[in-house]
């Protein structure tokens, strides 16, 4: 799992910003560090980011190490 550079509060809010496009608050990062990030395929968001409790997860694609697709 991974979360996005921009700590989305809900999945609406992360559709919304792959609808419009935003590509540099899309960017994907584990933040343990531990294990590589899903640079093209498929993937799972979860947020909003630790400290505060995960409420949404997310299956999204990856191109590139940037969500470009919501499909869960």
């Amino acid at each position: 799992m991974a979360y996005t550079v921009e700590n989305f509060p809900t999945k609406k809010a992360l559709k919304a910003a792959v609808a419009a496009g935003e590509v540099e608050s899309l960017r994907t990062f584990n933040p343990s560090g531990m294990f590589p990030v899903t640079q093209f395929g498929r993937d799972v968001i979860e947020g909003p980011q630790y400290p505060q409790p995960h409420r949404w997860y997310a299956e999204v694609v990856v191109e590139g190490g940037v969500v470009v697709k919501v499909t869960g």
